[in-house]
């Protein structure tokens, strides 16, 4: 059963964006719910794969990143139409159910995150300094090397 609540909380999702890419974005509904569909295709492609019996052992994210660059890479018959579809949506509409259930989460484990107290800070501090900082550095390093400043 869980396969299939799995399913229908994708397929909810891919609502909420649509509504959210159709009215933050100014993209057609159909539109949007035409590439969001493609996306939930590829999302529960992965999640199968990852119930796979030798495939457990790798997150399901992984999966659903593998064949999502596997059906947008050149080998894939349709991936220019595929790309197209999806270009659709804005990434901050994808984001918006995504922060939301991570508010929700959160706020679950409240008790645990008391018990955390003032140590998470400085580490949050720097985790995103870091992230930020090196993103930085190879976004330099990587635009310098292609000519582009």
């Amino acid at each position: 059963m869980k396969i299939l609540e799995t399913i229908f909380v994708l397929i909810l999702v891919a609502i909420i964006m649509a509504a959210g890419n159709s009215v933050g974005y100014k993209i057609d509904i159909i539109s949007s719910l035409e590439a969001l569909a493609v996306l939930v295709v590829i999302s529960i492609v992965g999640f199968l794969l990852s119930k796979l019996p030798g495939l457990k052992k790798f997150p399901v994210i992984l999966w659903v990143s593998v064949v999502a660059a596997v059906a947008s890479s050149p080998i894939f018959p349709y991936h220019k139409e595929l790309v197209a579809i999806t270009d659709q949506v804005s990434l901050l509409a994808v984001c918006t159910p995504v922060l939301a259930y991570a508010g929700l989460a959160i706020g679950k484990d409240l008790a645990l995150f008391k018990n955390i107290s003032w140590r998470i800070i400085p580490v949050s501090l720097a985790v995103f300094s870091g992230t930020f900082i090196f993103a930085a550095l190879i976004a330099q390093v990587t635009l310098h090397w292609e000519g582009v400043i």
